[in-house]
């Protein structure tokens, strides 16, 4: 059986993945551009991606591949009907990394709440030592005691969000992006009321056509002046443009950001250009990869593999 991880580095080097040699041949290739998947895959029986693309001009010429696992709970990346029409099974993962997502929503938010970039910045620059007095708080910030917590998408993570953020003090609300109502212990409120009166939003929901594009320039004019919004979603629910205006005309407070429109990076992306650095924060798509979630994961894979393999 032949096992063929195409974004191999995606799961990090710290992991090991000697287990997989148990159940047969594997090759491992760090990365894979979409011209590369069908020679690399041409003899595989099983192939392990995370955001490489399957499809029909991919794996044509993988006449004898059997299963598809996606190391990730999102498949955009894989054409399901195709697959199936091929007789070919496929696999992702859901809720491996709740607890490692829910973390880095409170850590990024937290970061920004207290505008510790500025205070970073402000001693690692030397004016501290220049300072006359002991403390200094230019930016001022609040308690999170009774602020309000505003989630759009109360999912798995959403919930575990909520239940952190409320530990450490805050109301929590939500917007319900698919408008089925549900029965809550948090308050649900329509969309305006929901932007008007959170001190801090995250964004948890999945990206489709209720959600693309939610958050542009009208909702950014209704926020509050110093609201901290945190997107650990799928970038465009943003529009990125919009934000970047909105920072500037210090419409919000700040944004953290741990997807974005283009991953990596765009070149052109708008964030470049803001002028207060100190109001963005932006991490490369992190949130899920705690080392416990990663090998929860790979965990996971290897179990889906190991049925495919003995099927």
């Amino acid at each position: 059986m032949n096992i063929v991880f195409l974004d191999r580095k995606s799961l990090g080097d710290d992991l090991d993945l000697s287990a997989f040699n148990k159940l047969g041949d594997v090759t491992e290739y760090d990365f894979t551009y979409p011209e590369e998947v069908q020679e690399r895959a041409k003899d595989a029986d099983i192939l392990i991606v995370n955001k490489t693309l399957v499809n029909e001009n991919t794996v044509s010429g993988a006449t004898h591949l059997k299963a598809v696992c996606v190391t990730a709970t999102g498949v955009d990346n894989i054409d399901i009907p195709y697959l199936e029409g091929r007789g070919i099974h496929w696999h992702n993962v859901a809720g491996y990394s709740t607890d490692s997502v829910a973390q880095h929503t409170i850590a990024i938010a937290l970061y920004m709440y207290e505008h510790l970039p500025y205070y970073d910045e402000y001693t690692k620059s030397g004016r501290y030592a220049g300072d006359k007095l002991f403390t200094h708080f230019a930016k001022t910030f609040h308690e999170l005691i009774g602020a309000q917590w505003g989630i759009v998408g109360l999912g798995a993570i959403g919930h575990r969000t909520a239940e952190i953020a409320t530990a450490l003090g805050c109301k929590v609300v939500y917007y319900s992006t698919s408008g089925v109502n549900r029965p809550e212990k948090y308050p649900r409120l329509d969309w305006e009321e929901f932007l008007k009166t959170s001190d801090i939003i995250s964004i948890h929901s999945p990206l489709n056509e209720k959600t693309e594009g939610l958050f542009d320039s009208r909702a950014f004019s209704l926020m509050k002046k110093d609201s901290i919004l945190v997107n650990v979603a799928r970038g465009p629910i943003i529009k990125e443009q919009d934000l970047a205006d909105a920072l500037d005309n210090d419409e919000i407070g700040g944004a953290a950001l741990d997807t974005l429109s283009v991953e990596p990076m765009a070149k052109d992306s708008p964030f470049f250009g803001v002028r207060h650095q100190e109001k963005l924060l932006i991490t490369p798509h992190i949130g899920w990869a705690a080392t416990e979630a990663r090998e929860r994961l790979m965990k996971l894979i290897y179990d889906q593999v190991k049925e495919e393999v003995n099927s």
